[in-house]
């Protein structure tokens, strides 16, 4: 059996957890899932409150309060926190395992050079590497930072979560089935939960969290979301239901947002990191089984 001796917690509060990867799927697979009626997705689905990881740049050492998993969850059904940047956070897998010894987890991953490479042209749309004053202007100057390249770690990350949870507690998906079988790894992940099958509306546009969405926020854009900041929720939350059911962003709108950096992944990126990776691939594929074949194919040809 996988972990050492715990002191037990009641800690009823989450039942599964989509732990990553950041750019592989991972919002257009929670928000499918939280079709059914056996699933019950967290508000907002990344509540961020286990790892040291809250998103892409910020890291803390504090211990998370587990009385906030309350007010993140309404409905029936088996509760899923989706927070993708659990899976690299080093401090999750021990921090569940005390209090959550009976969880699951459903890891979404992707090629992990091009995982990498969504990761950080998103992140030069959103502007989030200078607002925490970093130097993100290159793919290489990126990679160096392990706030970008921690999530593409897969045999390393695999590893420490193996050391508190046996391997049953996990189902790997290849974010490539979300695109060219998603029923096929949607029966897996209803099978895995023990959970009926279910009819979904399989919409890829919806909820997709594309490049092509995270368009930079122009001065307009900035102001309407101070205004927003300030309207009384009572008023405010039905309308943001409302639009998020649709799948509208307002701040998508041309004036308040304007079209975004587009990088091309050619073979330089992988030049930059593909060896290191594909030693991560195969750590992860002697640990779990999961073929990586075709990932480490591809790396071997552009490098």
């Amino acid at each position: 059996m996988a972990g050492g001796n715990y002191e037990l917690l009641p800690m009823p509060e989450v039942d599964v957890f989509l732990i990553g990867a950041p750019k592989a799927g991972t919002t257009w697979l929670s928000y499918v899932l939280d079709q059914h009626d056996e699933i019950n997705l967290s508000d907002p689905k990344e509540p961020n409150i286990i790892a040291s990881h809250k998103g892409t740049f910020i890291r803390t050492d504090e211990e998370p309060d587990w009385s906030h998993f309350e007010k993140h969850f309404n409905g029936q059904g088996l509760k899923l926190d989706a927070s993708v940047h659990t899976f690299a956070c080093p401090l999750s897998p021990s921090r569940i395992r005390n209090h959550l010894p009976n969880a699951k987890f459903i890891l979404c991953l992707r090629e992990p050079v091009a995982r990498s490479f969504s990761h950080w042209n998103m992140v030069l749309n959103t502007k989030e590497a200078s607002a925490n004053n970093t130097d993100w202007s290159t793919f290489e100057k990126a990679w160096k930072d392990a706030r970008l390249s921690d999530d593409s770690l897969y045999g390393s990350s695999m590893n420490r979560w193996l050391k508190e949870f046996d391997l049953d507690k996990f189902v790997i998906i290849d974010s490539d089935r979300l695109k060219s079988n998603p029923i096929s790894a949607l029966r897996e992940i209803e099978n895995f939960l023990e959970i009926q099958n279910h009819e979904y509306n399989l919409d890829e546009s919806r909820h997709s969290n594309s490049a092509a969405s995270r368009r930079p926020i122009t001065f307009l854009g900035k102001s309407a979301r101070v205004i927003f900041s300030i309207i009384p929720d009572i008023i405010k939350l039905p309308i943001v239901k409302m639009l998020q059911k649709r799948d509208f962003n307002i701040y998508n709108l041309p004036i308040l947002s304007k079209r975004g950096i587009s990088h091309k992944l050619d073979d330089t990126h992988y030049k930059i990191c593909g060896e290191e990776l594909i030693e991560e691939l195969e750590i992860l594929q002697k640990l779990t089984g999961f073929n990586v074949e075709i990932w480490c194919d591809e790396i071997n040809r552009r490098i």
